[in-house]
């Protein structure tokens, strides 16, 4: 025997209830089931509502019309699907149910108040309907089955809203009662009976107990928990998207991450099938044939660490004992209130140096609680020895289970550093709450999204310390960007075996934006922003990072743009590290160049830009570490653009300048408009980095800078297309001036400098043969360093300059440089 149960996520609608079906069928080709359901989704909720409504105003019919529309909505789709479906017999018995529902709200309406005993019988409605339509579903398929009334068989205490089942008479009423082998056994989960054959309810996860207790009383071999994840997780999968599935967990250390509040069974639920060894698997509904989580006696899963969990709403009370007080009486007085209270006291801490009790308790219960605290008197001097001395509420329990030795060595030292708050620690206390557990008392004062990331924080220390994930937020999506794009898609399962997670959480540019927490598919993103109506905006983005808990979110910038480089620092400061190709920022004015600095240290952010001066060489690195072992800088002299590069040194073939400017373009070496590498400034930007780098309190201004064109030609056009279409002539310029130097057996090259004084120019220089510029054409780079180790020969870093593969290169090359 085995049996099933199944929630209310997984009788939403007919194509579930179906699918449900056929799970059950599968199963029944195995061995004999039994199945207990939940009401469908929403049922149960808009019942208490309607209860709720009734009371205050009798404005009940809503909720009613809802529960209505979906039950008939539901049968009508399985009527319509296989016309055998006893569509008439079941609308009936749902009209009949709705109609003593609403009968009972009227006169709850007339008392304006709702006793426990009418209220679980309306609650119950919800549960009794899925098996009606259940039982309806199997005599439309010809399967036989039985229904178990568990308000008849099921036995329990009084308490209408959270009985405890009387196992020993439930087990003897189920056993004897005749069930056929062939049938498929149903039964509503959640209802129960008392002893005057009154109908009661099961309270919290009412349903998993109903299962629990038929598995007992059915002498299964297992327990089987279907929902809508896979089974039990580190954390929510909702919040933290690293959340860890778990493939197997003790008895106890379900009932503890339960206890301590995880998503897990109901302790009420597991102490049954505990006691009787009975397994429980936790299963998906939506995909059937994943292992779930296993829990019995044995776990077998090898995380040292279960999970995390976290209780809220809780307050936590401080008082104050004069020392002759007995501690422990007032401690044992203090138990004895919380279980009159039905409360549960989860700390009492005490401070031997100044006599202190610290009380955490579910805030609900503090008034009360309160008052009791206040009534508790000395037995000896009939007198009050102690006084509360101050409360502090939103107080929220996190609690990490698992081996208790490598919480103690591993986590306790990081749990200050990952919940410290900017003015003070806001952790009041960890203490162990079990010999499985951890847990640490903090205010929750700070904001959802902030205290989330540090939970975040929590988990990826213990879970996912050996993962690495990386969010991109790609602004520019021309050559450089579709490139990166590309070489990331390529990549992607490669890194993934190195444990390095890529997620493209949003791609922009100057038009269109597109963000999705799941992540962009890097194969169908032009069809994704093409599709958008999206502008981009910075507001926009921070809060999707605030709302998504963003973990390792880079903005990476391929554009040119000096709006997004003015943004960088405001990124900066609400998470972001920074990759760019975009020059601007470095290039600003010099206070911005300090403060972006500042503002990363400060947040503890990366702020790269590798391709800023040779696209896909190693430069920037390379000259700050040389800085960085105690080297100086003497002189330095260079070919800084890949585009100038390449026209210089067809020049040098005799093809004509406006030619070698075209085919520079058609190869994607230059600047979208030529004129930012034709005029020399782009050459000066990179100057300026490296002049910056090396310690020179440098401004733009300061760079001379002669110009390729001469004056009369340089930026005379108004637009791109006018420029290109007058460079032709220039041509008779430059090829007058190559034919005078080659005679002289050099070569023309356009050269950045920095003198010894720190002085920078770019100029069209002459070069000789034992230069180690001399050869460099092509679109290559060259950077020629001379320090104080590096002479009279010096340090040259030489490759390609350009183009849209070794700059993208560059780029992703910085982005997994973050990680560092």
């Amino acid at each position: 025997m085995k049996i099933l149960k199944f929630g209310g996520s997984s009788l939403a609608n007919a194509k579930l209830f179906l699918l449900v079906s056929n799970i059950i069928l599968k199963k029944k080709e195995e061995m004999q089931i039994a199945v207990v359901l939940s009401a469908p989704k929403k049922i149960t909720n808009y019942l208490i509502d309607a209860i709720e409504k009734s009371i205050i105003n009798n404005q009940f019919q809503h909720e009613i019309h809802e529960i209505q529309q979906i039950f008939y909505l539901l049968i009508k789709e399985l009527f319509d699907k296989n016309n055998t479906f006893p569509y008439k017999i079941i609308e009936q018995k749902i009209q009949n149910e709705l109609n003593h529902i609403t009968r009972m709200l009227k006169a709850i309406s007339v008392l304006q108040q709702c006793p426990d005993k009418i209220k679980a019988i309306i609650i119950s409605k919800g549960e009794i309907l899925s098996i009606i339509i259940m039982e309806g579903i199997f005599k439309m398929l010809k399967y036989p089955t039985v229904i178990i009334n568990p308000q008849k068989e099921i036995i329990t205490n009084d308490d209408y809203l959270n009985a405890t089942v009387n196992i020993k008479k439930t087990k003897n009423n189920i056993q004897a009662l005749t069930i056929q082998k062939q049938s498929i056994i149903l039964m509503p989960g959640f209802i129960a009976s008392n002893q005057k054959g009154e109908i009661v309810v099961l309270g919290r996860d009412g349903s998993d107990y109903s299962a629990a207790i038929l598995s007992v009383c059915l002498n299964a071999c297992s327990c089987e928990i279907w929902t809508d994840v896979n089974g039990v997780y580190s954390y929510d999968p909702r919040i933290i998207h690293s959340a860890q599935q778990l493939k197997s967990l003790s008895y106890s250390e379900a009932t503890i991450l339960s206890y301590l509040g995880a998503k897990v069974l109901h302790p009420k639920t597991i102490f049954p099938l505990e006691k009787n060894n009975i397994n429980c698997i936790i299963k998906n509904t939506f995909d059937q044939y994943a292992s779930g989580t296993i829990i019995s006696h044995q776990s077998n899963d090898t995380n040292n660490i279960k999970g995390i969990a976290e209780l809220n709403d809780f307050s936590l009370i401080y008082i104050q004992i004069k020392k002759n007080e007995n501690i422990k009486q007032t401690i044992h007085s203090l138990q004895n209130i919380s279980q009159k209270l039905n409360s549960n006291i989860f700390s009492f801490v005490e401070l031997t140096e100044n006599y202190e009790l610290h009380i955490c308790i579910k805030k609900k219960f503090l008034e009360k609680i309160c008052q009791k605290i206040k009534k508790i008197h000395c037995v000896k001097t009939n007198k009050n020895n102690f006084f509360i001395k101050k409360i502090i509420n939103n107080i929220s329990i996190i609690s990490i289970v698992g081996n208790i030795q490598l919480l103690q060595k591993k986590i306790v030292p990081k749990l200050y550093k990952i919940f410290e708050n900017e003015k003070k620690q806001c952790i009041y206390n960890i203490f162990y709450s079990s010999q499985q557990s951890l847990s640490v008392l903090l205010k929750k004062i700070e904001k959802k999204n902030i205290y989330i990331k540090k939970i975040d924080k929590l988990h990826n220390f213990i879970f996912n310390h050996y993962k690495k994930y990386i969010e991109i937020f790609l602004i520019g999506i021309g050559g450089i960007g579709k490139t990166l794009l590309q070489q990331i898609a390529q990549q992607k399962k490669i890194l993934q075996k190195k444990n390095i997670f890529i997620k493209l959480c949003s791609i922009a540019n100057s038009k269109k934006s597109v963000m999705n927490n799941e992540g962009i598919n890097l194969n169908h993103y032009k069809l994704e922003i093409n599709k958008s109506t999206e502008k981009f905006n910075f507001d926009q983005l921070k809060q999707f990072i605030i709302e998504n808990n963003c973990s390792h979110p880079i903005l990476v910038d391929c554009t040119s743009s000096q709006f997004i480089s003015e943004k960088y620092i405001e990124c900066i400061n609400y998470g972001m590290h920074i990759v760019t190709a975009n020059k601007k920022a470095n290039t600003s004015n010099y206070s911005y160049y300090l403060n972006i600095r500042k503002e990363t240290q400060k947040n503890k952010k990366h702020f790269f830009y590798e391709t800023n001066v040779g696209a896909g060489l190693p430069i920037i690195e390379n000259f700050k570490n040389l800085l960085l072992s105690g080297d100086k800088l003497i002189q330095f002299k260079g070919i800084l653009s890949g585009s100038l590069s390449f026209i210089f040194g067809k020049l040098e073939e005799n093809i004509k300048f406006s030619e070698a400017t075209m085919q520079a373009m058609h190869a994607g070496l230059t600047e979208p408009d030529p004129r930012e590498d034709l005029s020399g400034i782009d050459v000066a930007r990179k100057l300026l980095i490296l002049a910056r780098e090396a310690g020179y309190h440098l401004e733009l201004k300061d760079i001379k800078i002669e110009s390729i064109l001469p004056n009369e030609y340089y930026l005379k056009s108004s637009n791109v297309n006018n420029f290109i279409s007058n460079l032709s002539k220039i041509d008779k310029f430059f090829q007058e001036k190559i034919y005078k130097i080659q005679k002289k057996g050099k070569v023309l090259r356009y050269i950045g400098l920095i003198d010894v004084n720190g002085k920078c120019s770019v100029n069209i220089m002459e070069v000789n043969t034992n230069d180690p510029l001399y050869s460099v054409k092509n679109g290559e780079n060259a950077l020629a360093f001379y320090t104080q180790y590096y002479q009279p020969i010096p340090l040259v870093l030489r490759g390609y300059g350009a183009g849209n593969n070794v700059t993208a290169a560059g780029v992703f090359s910085d982005i997994l440089r973050t990680l560092s």
